[in-house]
């Protein structure tokens, strides 16, 4: 299924927290010069216009990073947010402006990091997605694929670099994904257990992704530290009421970064709000 365009949704409090988590974790990766390859299995655009006809139909960057635009002078004490959000102004049309017109995709978050000892790899699957990633200006040592992530991760490993970092983040329009991500990932892990893995799950009514979660335990994999954002709780109708974060190997004080970040932040998407983190799986 190829209909999911990641456009409509750009820029929402789901972006903030994945996006915050893989800013963070690559912050650690930065602190050793060893190179890293990194993996992008579901790469979308880039980087995303505010005014683009998919992302202003639902707008729902209102309630995510414009959130924090807004807030961005009180949210400057806190030096994970302070950074986050200058690289954000460092990807709009006109950074010195102060208008919030783009919103960076997780290739953009990658590519603007990477050092001359780095790699970055970039798979999409989706022709559209694809054709406009295509057209972002990236680093020379940034490779975009046509093609299934998943399958694409698999192929890729064992990689040259002493380390890995991947990011999964896949639609999950078809509830097959959750167990599909969670077989691969485990064949990943199998051969290269030193690999930092991010993984993004949507939190809806029905629960899916429990499955994710414990193919992960049941499959023997270790060191498995988890965040959930909830705007909400849990309704009977469909819709995404939070967003979940799996990260595999994760760098030493991440936990306490991205808590004391995502406690400045949360507040702002309304009183209803919760940010809860602990170990799924812990050695």
């Amino acid at each position: 299924m190829l209909s999911y365009q990641h456009a409509y949704h750009a820029g929402n409090f789901a972006d903030v927290h994945k996006h915050l988590t893989l800013y963070a974790v690559v912050d650690h990766l930065l602190r050793k010069d060893s190179s890293v390859t990194y993996i992008d299995t579901h790469a979308g655009r880039g980087r995303y216009s505010l005014a683009a006809t998919e992302t202003s139909r639902l707008a729902e960057y209102r309630n995510g990073v414009a959130r924090l635009w807004e807030a961005r002078t009180s949210l400057q004490s806190n030096p994970l947010l302070s950074d986050w959000l200058a690289a954000v102004q460092a990807a709009q049309q006109e950074p010195s402006s102060g208008r919030l017109d783009h919103y960076p995709g997780s290739p953009w978050w990658l590519a603007q990091r990477l050092r001359k000892q780095d790699d970055l790899q970039l798979f999409e699957l989706h022709p559209g997605e694809h054709s406009h990633l295509s057209q972002q200006e990236l680093p020379a040592r940034a490779r975009h694929r046509h093609a299934d992530g998943l399958s694409g991760l698999l192929t890729a490993l064992p990689v040259k670099s002493p380390r890995l970092c991947v990011l999964v983040d896949p639609s999950y329009e078809r509830k097959s994904e959750y167990s599909e991500v969670a077989a691969t990932l485990l064949k990943a892990m199998r051969k290269t257990r030193h690999a930092v893995v991010l993984v993004w799950y949507p939190l809806l009514p029905a629960g899916h992704h429990a499955t994710l979660l414990e193919a992960l335990k049941e499959g023997g994999q270790r060191k498995i530290w988890r965040s959930e954002l909830s705007l909400t709780a849990p309704a009977q109708e469909r819709g995404m009421y939070g967003s979940g974060m799996l990260v595999i190997n994760p760098p030493w004080g991440l936990e306490q970064r991205l808590a004391a970040a995502m406690d400045r932040l949360t507040p702002l998407w309304g009183d209803a709000g919760q940010y809860l983190a602990d170990w799924w799986v812990s050695e």
